[in-house]
């Protein structure tokens, strides 16, 4: 329920989705002939996604996220890697490259099936044999449905033993947090940085709109994750009152 919730909740904060509610306001007030109030709506709705599909909006929110961890080059000593479900496309070769690096390890791929029949972790097994790493190498996490389950699942096989946490460079600050809070020894390998160094200034743009979305996803989900802590201590410390 907690999970339905979130989703729910994220949906409608989604920048895109907040300026189509603008927008959607503004059009009930033009067909009521609040002609004053439907401009104001309609003008704030156009001006929000302009802002948000433009370069410079959308890297300077993107970018803290993605200048968090840097991206690993070498001198890495672990036994597994940590594939997080989402954005294989975007993750795999990071996985091959550290994989084919660190002489012995072993890939974990993690993903619940959704609304599908196979899970995501037995897909992404999949498409990384077809890489050409071997089955005997890869090992599968299938029930995890968000970052904090993927922590608690790894946990059974990893311990308190350091790994490779591959995912996406927005991603990582928020992942690693829950991981750590759950004891764990992640080593941040960051991969899809979508903020470029000499991104040129251009009109609004639909690659610009996704990287907003993306920050906002990782903020919103920041926040949520501190609500549930808040709320854990809370609930430990009533239960310390009752006893």
């Amino acid at each position: 329920m907690e999970f339905i919730l979130k989703k729910i909740l994220s949906a409608f904060l989604m920048p895109l989705s907040i300026g189509l509610i603008i927008f959607l306001i503004g059009l009930l007030y033009l067909y009521s002939k609040n002609h004053k109030k439907a401009k104001l709506y309609l003008s704030v709705s156009f001006l929000w996604i302009f802002i948000i599909a433009y370069s410079p909006f959308s890297n300077k929110i993107l970018q803290p996220l993605e200048s968090t961890y840097p991206k690993i080059e070498n001198n890495i000593s672990a036994k597994y890697i940590l594939l997080l479900g989402g954005h294989f496309e975007a993750r795999a070769y990071e996985v091959l490259r550290l994989y084919n690096l660190i002489e012995g390890s072993k890939v974990i791929t993690s993903g619940y099936p959704g609304a599908g029949l196979r899970s995501e972790a037995l897909k992404s097994a999949n498409k990384l044999i077809e890489l050409g790493i071997p089955k005997d190498d890869i090992f599968m996490q299938d029930e995890p449905k968000d970052t904090q389950e993927e922590a608690q699942s790894i946990k059974k096989i990893v311990g308190k033993e350091p790994f490779v946490l591959v995912t996406s460079a927005a991603h990582m600050p928020r992942a690693m947090n829950l991981f750590k809070k759950e004891g764990l020894n992640p080593i941040a390998a960051p991969t899809n940085f979508l903020v470029k160094k000499h991104d040129v200034m251009s009109l609004p743009t639909g690659s610009n709109l996704i990287k907003t979305e993306i920050a906002f996803h990782e903020y919103i989900g920041s926040v949520w994750n501190k609500l549930k802590q808040f709320k854990s201590k809370m609930l430990n410390k009533v239960d310390e009152q009752q006893k």
